[in-house]
């Protein structure tokens, strides 16, 4: 059993615990007796400036608010024994072949376009191997076992600077003993934490030196008889008696190695015994991260090992594109806010990794999509149903319900000049020389009653600095749907793995 230790924090969570349920049982009613507005203004041309160029937004700038219908609680986040880290989007990384000057030259004319269109291109990949994962019935690192851990509550900022389908965000954390900073990609659908290591026999490009595990105290490899290996459903076999390794990524990237235990950091907490990969042999698009931070539902992940403690309990903000500031990364039961819009966690043995939640239609300027129902449930076989995945940019949607959302869309925006469609995007709009435009408003409707409403840079998104922009979802070659980062960018969202929920707000970031 692998065991984690920290600073000797004590955390009580009854309170909040018992706000949460209390905020929960009124989901309903609130929602049902609450109205919210059929249209929000897209500010067009903040939006290219601060989508399309990397700069510091500025100082008292308005920006598009989230509408929950639910009481709007709030709490502090300076919570006792609650642990924040950073979170950034890749852009706010200049590495690899998408940049071309470094980002703290401000209003730099960064070529958009093109780092638009390699992202769509890693977006197809990263549904076509989420779609296969499902399909196959186990996630290539999934786990049987659970452990428990005495921890306590921390977290981190969340930094965005990945080249790869597998996570668009980045958190920085410390590696070894003394600790090393390293970039490390979040990804809410994997199972295993990874580094590049020495000697690395094949090594793609980060920002940071590559972990050498000889001037680290707390390395310790993993021998093939442990049960740590054990956990590793697909483990590459041992080399001299030490465990390794392998995880295949769906774009063919990979990375292979040896199972260790490593100490982590996390701004000044310390998690001891954590089982990461260290990476030999890597390959891919992984361009600027030194691995890989995994959160998914599995033993092996980050929150897995973390354990009983926090309750598979954890929360992220992801910052929204071109903003300055971070977005944040939180774990323990003092990250879940009072005041969220609670909606089911589903749990699909077939994809254990994954977090699936229970959604049940869709809205375009107040009024209900007439799509059914069970479109989007998760069945007894493990098909179908909708995925939270940090990793995918735009939300898939099965055919027949993104046509009906869409044309729905389409019908309410008639006034609006329209664009040929750009890579995956099929309605655009050309909204060159105008200011600011009014548009519907566009919610999701979840199972229990919560409605979420998005800002509109949440589903209108420039795709070029000239004046495009595209109604950001997109059909699903499957039944399943995917719900992702552009849609959640600037959202607080919640996992109470212990008691099943995925909460939406209070707070946006």
């Amino acid at each position: 059993m692998v065991l984690l230790s920290l600073p000797s924090l004590v955390v009580v969570a009854a309170v909040l615990l018992n706000l949460f349920t209390a905020a929960s049982t009124t989901m309903a009613a609130t929602a049902a007796t609450t109205a919210h507005a059929d249209f929000q203004h897209l500010k067009v041309r903040e939006a290219i400036d601060t989508m399309t160029k990397i700069r510091v937004a500025k100082t008292g700038e308005n920006h598009d608010e989230v509408v929950f219908q639910e009481k709007d609680q709030r709490h502090s986040s300076d919570a006792s024994g609650k642990w924040k880290l950073k979170l950034l989007h890749r852009d706010k990384i200049p590495v690899g072949d998408d940049y071309s000057s470094n980002n703290n030259n401000n209003n730099t004319n960064w070529d958009y376009h093109h780092r638009f269109n390699k992202r769509m291109k890693r977006d197809v990949k990263r549904v076509g191997a989420l779609i296969r994962r499902v399909s196959i019935g186990t996630a290539p690192n999934a786990t049987t076992a659970s452990s428990n851990y005495e921890v306590a509550d921390f977290g981190s900022d969340v930094v965005s600077g990945m080249e790869q389908g597998s996570g668009e965000y980045f958190v920085r954390i410390g590696v070894g003993s003394p600790p090393r900073s390293q970039y490390m990609v979040i990804d809410s659908g994997s199972d295993i934490v990874w580094v590049q290591c020495q000697p690395c026999n094949q090594c793609y490009r980060q920002s940071d030196p590559v972990f050498d595990p000889a001037n680290s105290v707390s390395f310790s490899g993993v021998s093939c008889a442990s049960s740590v290996c054990d956990r590793l459903l697909e483990n590459a076999g041992c080399h001299a008696g030490r465990c390794r390794y392998e995880v295949q990524y769906g774009d063919g990237s990979y990375t292979k190695g040896t199972l260790a235990l490593e100490t982590l950091t996390f701004d000044q907490t310390t998690v001891r015994n954590v089982a990461i990969g260290c990476g030999h042999r890597n390959r891919g698009m992984f361009i600027g991260a030194a691995g890989l931070l995994g959160l998914g539902g599995g033993s092996m992940s980050f929150v897995g090992q973390l354990g009983g403690q926090t309750g598979g309990a954890f929360a992220y903000c992801l910052v929204s594109r071109g903003i300055e500031s971070t977005g944040s990364l939180e774990f323990g039961r003092a990250a879940l806010p009072v005041g969220a819009a609670w909606v089911p966690l589903l749990r699909n043995p077939r994809a254990p990794s994954f977090y699936y939640i229970g959604l049940a239609g869709l809205g375009v300027g107040g009024i209900r999509v007439p799509i059914p129902e069970n479109v989007f449930q998760l069945t007894e076989l493990g098909d179908g149903g909708v995925v939270m995945d940090t990793g995918t940019a735009v939300t898939r949607l099965p055919t027949a319900a993104y046509v009906a959302f869409r044309d729905a869309f389409i019908t309410q925006t008639a006034s609006l000049p329209r664009s040929p469609g750009v890579s995956i995007f099929d309605t655009c709009y050309d909204l060159n020389g105008f200011v600011s435009v009014r548009v519907p408003t566009v919610s999701f409707y979840f199972s229990g009653g919560p409605i979420l409403t998005l800002p509109a840079r949440n589903f209108l998104i420039p795709v070029n600095e000239s004046g495009t922009f595209c109604f950001a979802f997109a059909p699903s070659p499957s039944g399943l749907s995917i719900i992702g980062n552009i849609q959640q960018e600037g959202i607080q969202i919640s996992f109470d793995g212990a008691n099943g929920f995925v909460g939406f707000g209070p707070n946006v970031c």
